[in-house]
This record gives structure tokens, C-alpha cells and sequence, in this order.
């Protein structure tokens, strides 16, 4: 089985200077992958991934996730392009539904058709194919390309996702699917069993599509003190994603409770509602040890890349030195 990787997961609310300096850190220690999020209203990630690649030299990089619900899938492909070129290769593309997009009058629409035909245009953008295609939704007429140098490169597709359908399609046309918002290692045998019918379906191996974990972190020396942050952090989260999990089923109170917190902004109080043994599903939280025997259970049940997602420590950098210093040496990968 292939080496599990690690990573972490920012968000787009911090300044280049940040997001420098923590690529140039997290690289030193040893953390081979960096993710942006996506997430509705904050910075868009492709700006903030450019500044990082440029300031590192191994480490990989990828927005998790775009959305062509959102964002047409060739000015997808065109950005990919130019993170491909300022990291010399070493570059990802994840693609999602998205979650909030309601709020700006986004409509999602056939979905599995969607991602499909979207890494379709995208692929054969960035490997400079104008031989022209027609799909149901999205199209490339013959003769349309890049009008700027590229490099030609397929780029890996990570599919974000909880669902059957879509892991199905990843089976199919992907190199990986990130579970977002899950600490669960139960989740990990459910998502490959979904990655295998699609594969299946098209003589593939689903031992060539990964799975890869992410959620809210904060790792810091005071066990407690991380577990309260992590709850104000996971409870928006959890709102969204605890009816996504087939493994797991939580007081429905409980939810109803977090989610009337949440959505009166006091997300504080929401997280106080939230039960130790529940935090550890959605969340990697507490010191370091505890932490890495969270994501020991997740290399164990077969993830191949682990994701600590924002805030990462009560401090960002201090979270990510005590990620590489302290619970990176934990791990058997």
C-alpha cells in the first residue's frame, strides 16, 4: 500500500506574508501537502497557493475545492495552468459541489454530470487537446486552447464528497476523494467500497484513487484549552456534515441545538454543546499525542493522505510547528 501523506488545510483569510512563512514552515518540518479552501466568501485559494508554491520547493499544492458551479470550468483549467507553472509541477486540482452556494443564488444542478464533464474540459485545457468536444452541459470547439505558454500536464483531480454517486464518478475519472469535515476512521472502508463501483465500471483499480481525511485541527501542549477551540471551530461544520456520515447516528437535539447556536453566530456556545467522543469524529483536537493517535487510526484504516485543516493550533504557526515537531514522529506511515 502507498505511503499515507500528510498535510494541512488553510483557509483564505490570512495575508501573503502569512501564507508565505507557513508554506516555508510546514515544508521544513516535513509536511508534504498544502491545501486552500474554497470556502464561500473567503479569499479566493489560486492567489494564495501561487505565493506559496513560490516561496517552496517540494512541497505539493491544490484548492480543495474549486466549484464549476461557480467558476466555468475552462477559467478552472486556465488558473490550474498557472499554479502548475508557478510550482513547477507540483500541484493538485480538487473539484466539489459546494455547500452555501444558495446564499448568492448559485443553482446545483445535476451534479455528477457537472464534475464530470468539468474535469473532462479541464484536462484535455491543460493538456493542450484541441481536437474539440460536446457535452451536455459544457463544450470545447474544435480549435480551442490556451493562447498563453503552458506547460501540457494531466493534473491529479481530488472530488470532494460524502456522497455515493460522486465517489462512484471518482472511481471512475479521479486520483482521489477528500472527506471533509471527518476525523471517523469508519468512514474511510464506507467511501472505498463507493470508489470501487465506479471503478468497476471502467476495469480501473480503486486501489489507484486515494482517500484522503480532513477536518479542523488545533493541536497545542493544553489538551483542554485545544478542545474548547475546536468545538467553537467544528460546530458550523458539523451542522452541515453530521447527517452525512452513515456510520454514526447523533441526537438529533443535539444537532438542532448546535445548528440554532450557529446560526445566531454564537458559535462558542454552540460548541459547548458538543460531547468529547463527538468532537473526536468531526475534529483533530487536544495535545499532540492525542492528536496523532487520531490520525494513526485514520492511517490505519486505509487513508492515504491526512489533512489538519484551520485553525491548526491555538496560534497558526505554533499549531503547525507542533504538527511537524510533535506528532509527525508519532506516526507509522
Amino acid at each position: 500500500m502507498t505511503r499515507c501523506q500528510v498535510g494541512i488545510g488553510l483557509q483564505g483569510n490570512q495575508t501573503s506574508d502569512t501564507y508565505r512563512s507557513i508554506a516555508k514552515l510546514a515544508e521544513s518540518l516535513g509536511i508534504e501537502y498544502i491545501s486552500m479552501f474554497g470556502d464561500l466568501m473567503y479569499q479566493p485559494p489560486i492567489p494564495a497557493l501561487v505565493e506559496m508554491a513560490h516561496a517552496t520547493e517540494t512541497a505539493i499544492f491544490g484548492p480543495a475545492c474549486l466549484n464549476p458551479f461557480s467558476i466555468a470550468p475552462h477559467e478552472i483549467a486556465g488558473q490550474i495552468a498557472y499554479l502548475n507553472a508557478a510550482s513547477q509541477g507540483r500541484c493538485y486540482l480538487g473539484l466539489a459541489r459546494g455547500t452555501w452556494l444558495q446564499g448568492v443564488g448559485v443553482a446545483q444542478e445535476r451534479t455528477v454530470l457537472t464534475l464530470r464533464e468539468s474535469i473532462e474540459v479541464v484536462q484535455r485545457l491543460l493538456t493542450g487537446d484541441r481536437s474539440g468536444w460536446e457535452g451536455k452541459i459544457f463544450r470545447l470547439a474544435e480549435g480551442i486552447g490556451f493562447e498563453f505558454p503552458f506547460e501540457p500536464r494531466r493534473v491529479p483531480i481530488l472530488i470532494g464528497t460524502w456522497g455515493q454517486q460522486t465517489a462512484q464518478l471518482a472511481g471512475e475519472v479521479a486520483d482521489e476523494v477528500k472527506i471533509g469535515g471527518t476525523a471517523n476512521p469508519l468512514m474511510i472502508p464506507v467511501m472505498r467500497s463507493y470508489i470501487a463501483e465506479g471503478a468497476q465500471r471502467v476495469g480501473r483499480s480503486d486501489a489507484e484513487v486515494g482517500v484522503v481525511v480532513g477536518a479542523v485541527a488545533v493541536v497545542a501542549e493544553d489538551h483542554e484549552a485545544a478542545r474548547r477551540r475546536a468545538r467553537s471551530e467544528v460546530a458550523m461544520y458539523l451542522a452541515v456534515v453530521a447527517d452525512l456520515d452513515p456510520t454514526i447516528s447523533l441526537d438529533p437535539e443535539l444537532i438542532e441545538t448546535v445548528r440554532k447556536y450557529v446560526e445566531i453566530g454564537d458559535n462558542e456556545r454552540a460548541g459547548s454543546c458538543i460531547p468529547d467522543d463527538v468532537l473526536d469524529l468531526f475534529a483533530f483536537a487536544g495535545n499532540p499525542e492525542h492528536v496523532a493517535g487520531q490520525i494513526q487510526a485514520l492511517i490505519d484504516a486505509g487513508a492515504s493522505r491526512v489533512e489538519l485543516g484551520t485553525p491548526q493550533g491555538l496560534n497558526l504557526h505554533a499549531g503547525v510547528e507542533l504538527f511537524g515537531e510533535r506528532v509527525l514522529p508519532l506516526l507509522r506511515r
